[in-house]
């Protein structure tokens, strides 16, 4: 909601500045405002304001929906005249309302014919017809009057001569509607009682006759004024460039598009003029782009273009993917996909992850080459060629692979037809959640656009964020939200309009704030002084230079790669995650989730295969932090071994996606530095050394009884007084891994006391505690 009460002059004052273009006019604040007024009435007499509103918001309504059979378009043109009856842009609009419920007239263009010699139950049947005909006129004349004395009205304050001449033509020609449906509504009553057997009277039948033509002739003057009207407005339907071109975003494919729609229609007009062209330009192309970037809608544009040129003889396209081309035994294939060619032939056959056809590795029993081989040759020879376009889509990496490996495929599709869908801006995909939401009947607030934008911005992770698809999800979810929350015996008229900022927070960003700061989890760790005060330092850093960069000062580069140093069980791993947190919640990385991963995630045993095993783990962590641990064994070790193209790919990766991704490497000291001095880029890359010391015997004890109390168990004071029995005095190189095993085994070992005790009732508190005995037996078993 808005932040204050405005006052009637800051409202006139927000409207004189939309008018002069300081502003942007905002649906939701006119809502917001459009309820204060109504909730206050010591603001003083508003009901002028009010129409204001409720009328520039039926206009941008107008804009948005594209369409005038709106039902929120008319209650606000309503609501605007109620409350200010002089407002000439409501009477605008309303002149435009009427004009579309004329082009609705529900007569029909041709009657079905009455003929002498029909049978006299055909003759009935279609008299009671015509008989309904009328009688739907006559309930309908009520209503046209009141439109045309609506439209008259409204042509007092619109002063709109164009309109003016339109609604009065519309009228005499609809005055000559009303005397044949009266003579139908008469004749046809009789008729149709009348008729028994063959009799009938032929000057009814005369007279009906004469009505019919009448009505058919006058709906044809209708038809034509309503479109002669359409036409001097430009409301005609678009054409596929201007559809292409009212699209959101889309700048480098819409200039594509336009230059082959510039040299087809001149292929066209060459023709025309009796020259020819021996190679002829190809129709079939190649639409790559990323999840939700609207190839299939791009594709029927396509089809609607050539069809528009006269190049295809209908505008359809008929889509498929891989399950109805490919079948499972041998000639299903062909068959199938021939199919797909015949009910595409005429317009575009349009393929949907295409590469999905054939795949490398694919064993010898798919039938997928067998697709494609039926498929070039329609479009290359025989009874097919030149007759349909195929139009192949997907995304950008896998499709170059596809082609790659079908030269054959890729020869029928020249360069010139390849268009790549380029990832929607921030702003775009605003303004298609604004479109979702208006289709959805509800309005976006200024605050709910920041929460919106920040949940685009942490899924636009990887190649997998869904652009527009993405988009619907999230202000469906929004919607969702509200209606999950709102209280309906305390609704008011916004809550079923009003999309706001606490609609955007989801479920998982609700849970996540929840949670105790990080660095307060960091704090709470035992021992792990020097590593604290490394993540203290590194946190702190970011967050100087994200203000600095607020204040427009210079920021120096953010490397937050890091080594992290120490013996097995010393909180590395712990860290890491806490780390991840503490970033995301800086707003740094997206997520803020944790990958962790080891040599074998990464190595493969043959040629080709590390790289991609290492990218698809970087792809899991991006926005989050790649843990690698005892990252040192991916040092070479021989020819055969691939560690360092794991390397060579992660510092590349690395350059890729900068500040989207982090990785953490995790190993033994000594050895960390070595695999540092073996990798220039590596060493160059991570700057920070994060140092993990053995725990003191203390910190070893003090992490037990956490430990224990965490799992719901207890020691008691002789069990407490003996724990340096089992804790050596120099500490142990296990650290934490020690502590969780030699938990472990004193929970095993109460369990064995307990049960050979064979009590009759075990209470609580034996079932929590552990004791000496407990520790005996241990020591006992162990030595």
């Amino acid at each position: 909601m808005l932040r204050e009460q405005w006052t009637k002059e800051q409202i006139e004052q927000w409207l004189k500045s939309v008018d002069l273009g300081e502003q942007t006019f905002q649906e939701a604040t006119a809502l917001q405002l459009i309820n204060q007024l109504e909730a206050n009435s010591t603001i003083g007499e508003t009901n002028k304001i009010r129409g204001e509103l409720y009328a520039r918001l039926a206009v941008e309504r107008e804009s948005r929906v594209h369409s005038l059979n709106d039902h929120l378009l008319h209650e606000w043109i309503n609501k605007a005249l109620k409350s200010d009856h002089s407002n000439e842009k409501a009477h605008s609009v309303r002149l435009k309302l009427i004009v579309e419920q004329c082009r609705h007239l529900p007569i029909p263009s041709k009657f079905p014919p009455i003929r002498e010699t029909d049978h006299g139950s055909a003759k009935k049947k279609t008299a009671e017809l015509y008989y309904d005909i009328a009688l739907e006129f006559g309930r309908l004349d009520e209503q046209m009057k009141t439109y045309f004395t609506q439209a008259e009205d409204s042509l007092q304050y619109a002063d709109n001569e164009e309109y003016g001449e339109v609604i009065r033509s519309l009228q005499r020609i609809y005055d000559l509607f009303v005397e044949p449906f009266e003579m139908i509504e008469a004749a046809t009553r009789e008729y149709a009682n009348s008729l028994t057997g063959i009799y009938y009277s032929a000057a009814q039948f005369s007279q009906i006759h004469q009505a019919v033509k009448q009505i058919e002739q006058t709906k044809k003057e209708w038809e034509e004024q309503l479109d002669q009207a359409a036409a001097s407005k430009g409301d005609t339907e678009l054409s596929a460039l201007e559809e292409l071109d009212s699209m959101i975003g889309l700048h480098d494919v819409k200039k594509r598009i336009a230059k082959l729609y510039q040299f087809l229609h001149y292929q066209k007009a060459r023709k025309e003029q009796g020259f020819r062209f021996k190679d002829e330009l190809s129709l079939h192309m190649i639409l790559t782009g990323n999840p939700g970037t609207g190839k299939t809608r791009l594709a029927r544009l396509i089809a609607k273009i050539y069809y528009e040129l006269g190049l295809l003889e209908r505008p359809e396209v008929y889509e498929v993917d891989r399950s109805q081309l490919v079948g499972g035994y041998v000639g299903q294939t062909e068959e199938q996909t021939t199919q797909a060619i015949e009910r595409a032939l005429g317009g575009v056959l349009f393929i949907d992850e295409a590469y999905s056809l054939k795949r490398q590795g694919q064993s010898t029993q798919d039938y997928g080459q067998a697709a494609i081989d039926t498929l070039v040759s329609a479009m290359t020879s025989g009874k097919y060629q030149g007759k349909f376009a195929v139009i192949l889509a997907g995304y950008p990496e896998e499709m170059r692979n596809f082609l790659r490996a079908n030269p054959g495929l890729r020869s029928r599709f020249p360069e010139q037809n390849h268009v790549q869908i380029e990832n929607y801006s921030t702003d775009e995909l605003i303004e298609m959640a604004k479109n979702v939401a208006v289709e959805n009947d509800f309005v976006i607030t200024e605050e709910a656009i920041m929460a919106l934008k920040e949940r685009i911005e942490k899924q636009q992770v990887d190649e997998s964020f869904g652009n527009g698809r993405t988009v619907k999800n999230i202000v469906l979810d929004a919607i969702f939200q509200k209606g999950a929350s709102v209280q309906l015996d305390k609704v008011e008229s916004n809550d079923f309009l009003l999309l706001e900022a606490g609609d955007f927070k989801s479920e998982v960003s609700s849970k996540t704030n929840e949670e105790n700061d990080p660095l307060e989890q960091l704090n709470e760790l035992i021992g792990l002084t020097e590593a604290k005060k490394t993540i203290e330092r590194l946190t702190s850093f970011v967050k100087v230079q994200q203000l600095r960069r607020e204040h427009h000062l210079e920021v120096k580069p953010i490397g937050l790669h890091a080594v992290f140093t120490g013996n097995p069980g010393t909180g590395k791993t712990t860290v890491a995650r806490i780390y991840a947190k503490a970033l995301h919640q800086l707003g740094l990385l997206k997520r803020g989730h944790m990958v962790e991963v080891s040599r074998a995630d990464l190595v493969a045993g043959y040629v080709g295969q590390t790289a991609i095993k290492t990218r698809e783990k970087i792809v899991d962590a991006l926005g989050g932090v790649l843990f690698i641990d005892e990252a040192y064994s991916l040092l070479g070790k021989g020819e055969n071994d691939f560690g360092a193209e794991a390397l060579a790919t992660l510092v590349q990766e690395m350059t890729v996606h900068d500040e989207n991704l982090v990785v953490v490497m995790a190993g033994y000291k000594t050895e960390m530095q070595k695999l540092l001095e073996v990798n220039p880029g590596l060493r160059s890359r991570f700057k920070n050394e994060v140092e993990f010391s053995d725990y003191t015997v203390s910190e070893l004890k003090e992490i037990l009884l956490k430990r224990a109390h965490l799992h719901g168990y207890q020691f008691n004071q002789e069990a407490m007084n003996s724990l340096s029995e089992l804790i050596p005095k120099e500490g142990h190189p296990g650290n934490g891994r020690f502590v969780a095993g030699l938990l472990e085994s004193l929970i095993q070992a109460q369990a064995t006391r307990l049960a050979a005790e064979r009590q009759a009732h075990i209470d609580k508190d034996m079932l929590t505690t552990i004791t000496k005995e407990d520790m005996l037996f241990l020591q006992k078993m162990e030595g």
